[in-house]
């Protein structure tokens, strides 16, 4: 079980799939089994496209709108891009940041996240701020000196509001959209050396407060034993979300 001071989060990271009719049909399905939840928050992250659309549909349900990643600039010239405030604009409360998937296909670094994570709470945006390792720096055995550098480097300079207000997801990229997960064991340890970061650099306090999620291939065979450990206050879904029984099993798996 988590502390009883961080209820646990379950969010669904659709990426870049469905269109508006599926994303609305999605939606409305997790709508109408909000009430199931009880004591777990959840949020969904469509693409940008959708995010009107689903937006309006979750409002006032109990389930959060969040959105993929941002831009750290408030407006300007940066064709393609968004920002937090437009985001915010549309409803948004969560927004991920550092996703494995911009870290290794799109080239992002942590000065960028870190940029980033700073305008999101400027925004007032929770960011949900991605950590792991490849499966080449586990089998090195650098697991913990990569994940030590990702939280330095994307999370550094936050003060003890920010960083309490900040929720952490552990995810080994050699999980994600794989069908492999890291054990509970695997996902303990890397949860447990997080909060000692979070202790060392801030306080007890601060660190009892800030949720860490885990993501990669989570699924209602395998929540329930992960949700189970004490430092995993959550999980950041992939696949597994773009499916209402399969969503709910997982948000539901810790109360089995």
């Amino acid at each position: 079980m988590t502390s009883s001071t961080r209820r646990l989060l379950i969010i669904g990271n659709w990426k870049m799939n469905l269109n508006r009719q599926e994303s609305a049909e999605l939606a409305e399905q997790l709508v109408e089994r909000a009430s199931l939840l009880g004591q777990v928050d959840w949020a969904v992250c469509p693409p940008f496209v959708y995010l009107e659309t689903v937006g309006q549909i979750v409002r006032d349900s109990g389930i959060s709108l969040g959105a993929q990643d941002m831009y750290h600039e408030v407006a300007g010239a940066f064709t393609g891009e968004i920002s937090a405030a437009m985001l915010r604009d549309l409803g948004c409360q969560f927004v991920i940041l550092g996703h494995s998937e911009r870290r290794h296909i799109l080239g992002e670094t942590d000065e960028a996240i870190h940029q980033k994570v700073l305008a999101a709470h400027s925004a007032q945006l929770t960011p949900i701020v991605c950590l792991g390792e490849t499966l080449n720096q586990r089998e090195a055995g650098a697991t913990a000196e990569t994940i030590q550098k990702q939280f330095e480097g994307s999370l550094g300079g936050l003060n003890d509001d920010q960083i309490a207000s900040t929720v952490i997801a552990y995810e080994p990229v050699w999980a994600i959209g794989t069908g492999k997960v890291a054990t509970s064991a695997q996902a303990a340890e890397v949860h447990v050396d997080l909060r000692k970061m979070i202790r060392n650099r801030y306080n007890a306090d601060v660190a009892d407060v800030v949720r860490i999620q885990y993501g990669g291939s989570v699924k209602p065979e395998n929540a329930g034993e992960l949700l189970g450990c004490a430092d995993i206050d959550g999980a950041l879904v992939g696949g597994a979300s773009l499916n209402a029984a399969s969503f709910l099993g997982i948000a539901t798996a810790e109360c089995a």
